[in-house]
């Protein structure tokens, strides 16, 4: 990964795939990005309850969003998936979290839970992050980890205090 690839911030696309800046946070930008997702989820909550048909609606736009926005990023600066590009982090947050209620408890849970499986990327994330390609492939492997950490987290909650 290069070290002299230029975002341009003043670019609403750069911007968005850059998690508003977040993905510039070094070390470990999927980290920082995924942690600032947690307040925007949050905010989003507010207005649109997880489990909820409009929350099935924000999933899908985010998820057309960023295939756009990671895709054209990425052709921008010639480097596919480049690690600030983490928009891709953002809506694999919210597929965690998209069965469960935002409590303290599930943000965190649900954050450690995504990070661990975005970072280890066990079968299939991986096949998927190897095999697509463009905007698509930079989203595909975060959607499907946060799909496996939803299903987890919601199974957790009978355990959970």
């Amino acid at each position: 990964m290069s070290d002299t690839v230029q975002f341009q911030l003043r670019n609403p696309v750069h911007f968005l795939a850059l998690g508003f800046g977040s993905g510039l946070i070094k070390p470990a930008p999927g980290t920082w990005g995924t942690l600032a997702a947690v307040p925007v989820f949050f905010g989003m909550v507010q207005f649109l309850p997880t489990a909820q048909l409009g929350y099935a609606v924000m999933l899908l736009v985010t998820f057309l969003l960023g295939v756009y926005v990671c895709g054209q990023t990425a052709r921008d600066v010639g480097v596919h998936d480049h690690g600030s590009i983490v928009w891709d982090e953002f809506v694999g947050y919210f597929v965690t979290m998209a069965l469960v209620p935002a409590s303290w408890l599930n943000l965190l849970l649900g954050f450690v839970l995504f990070r661990v499986l975005d970072i280890a990327k066990p079968w299939p994330i991986k096949l998927f992050d190897k095999h697509v390609h463009g905007g698509l492939g930079i989203m595909i492997d975060d959607v499907i980890a946060g799909v496996i950490a939803a299903i987890a987290l919601y199974f957790m909650q009978p355990y959970l205090p």
